[in-house]
């Protein structure tokens, strides 16, 4: 069950057709998070027209008028408070947030280019990235979102067997360590392991109240279940802060050896 005290959990939405799964799956969040006493915000980007292109007019007011460094004027923006209206409203949302779920179909092995366009505008330096202390970069385990918990919703094209170990799309767990390690785990949110189901296209009514069912079952975990154990950046594992040390997962090279637990991690929950 859900902590008992008001949790804020803002759910991210990124599919253009309402009564797609990926849609159905976040209104379930929505009552789930609602019943479990928990605040709910919302972000259905296709809904709200959400510029997806990070350029040079996220900035009314530029340092260099000359040349565009999107991490200098990003880091200028922030720290003016002179970034557009829509990202410091993101930006509200996710500070006042506990948790943050993101809600998307898998596309081109990845995020729709909406959902990635709100990560590069919302993400601002001197927010999400650029934090530094004592010698050390913030960074994969601490920074600006440290506190927070992050979790996926994916729904799949294709059968699970495609995604399997050996399957010939790769596992999905790697597929999206961009996201979970580089996007929500690089400014310090612990990630919990994906909620995937596949062949979404295809589900018939029994299959969708079932992915609806195992997905409430999750949502509920929201703030109990183990986050994914990556390897934080300061713990010891990196010596230098770049490279993992001899003695930490020996023989091992990729993306597992960034995970403490590597057996429990690359397995998603979901349908087959």
């Amino acid at each position: 069950m859900i902590h008992r005290e008001r949790k804020k959990v803002l759910l991210v939405s990124a599919h253009p057709e309402p009564t797609s799964l990926t849609r159905q799956l976040a209104e379930q969040s929505a009552e789930t998070l609602a019943a479990s006493g928990c605040e709910v915000l919302h972000s259905d980007l296709y809904g709200m027209g959400w510029k997806a292109v990070f350029d040079g007019n996220d900035f009314p007011e530029r340092l260099n008028p000359e040349r565009l460094s999107l991490i200098d004027e990003s880091g200028h923006a922030f720290a003016r408070k002179s970034q557009t209206d829509d990202v410091e409203e993101e930006q509200r949302k996710l500070g006042e947030a506990d948790a943050l779920i993101l809600h998307f179909p898998l596309w081109w092995f990845g995020m729709p280019a909406i959902l990635k366009g709100w990560i590069e505008r919302v993400w601002a330096f001197g927010l999400a990235y650029g934090f530094r202390g004592a010698g050390n970069a913030h960074r994969y385990g601490e920074g600006g979102f440290a506190g927070k918990r992050a979790l996926l919703a994916v729904s799949v094209g294709g059968p699970a067997v495609d995604y399997s170990p050996r399957g010939i799309n790769g596992p999905l767990d790697q597929l999206l360590f961009p996201v979970t390690h580089g996007t929500l785990f690089y400014p310090g949110m612990q990630v919990l392991p994906t909620y995937a189901v596949y062949g979404a296209a295809r589900l018939d009514d029994a299959g969708v109240a079932a992915a609806r069912a195992g997905w409430a079952e999750r949502v509920r975990r929201l703030f109990e279940d183990e986050p994914i154990p990556f390897r934080s950046q300061n713990g010891g594992d990196y010596p230098d802060r770049h490279v993992l040390a001899p003695t930490v997962a020996p023989g091992q090279e990729g993306l597992g050896a960034h995970v403490a637990l590597p057996s429990r991690v690359f397995a998603c929950d979901g349908l087959g």
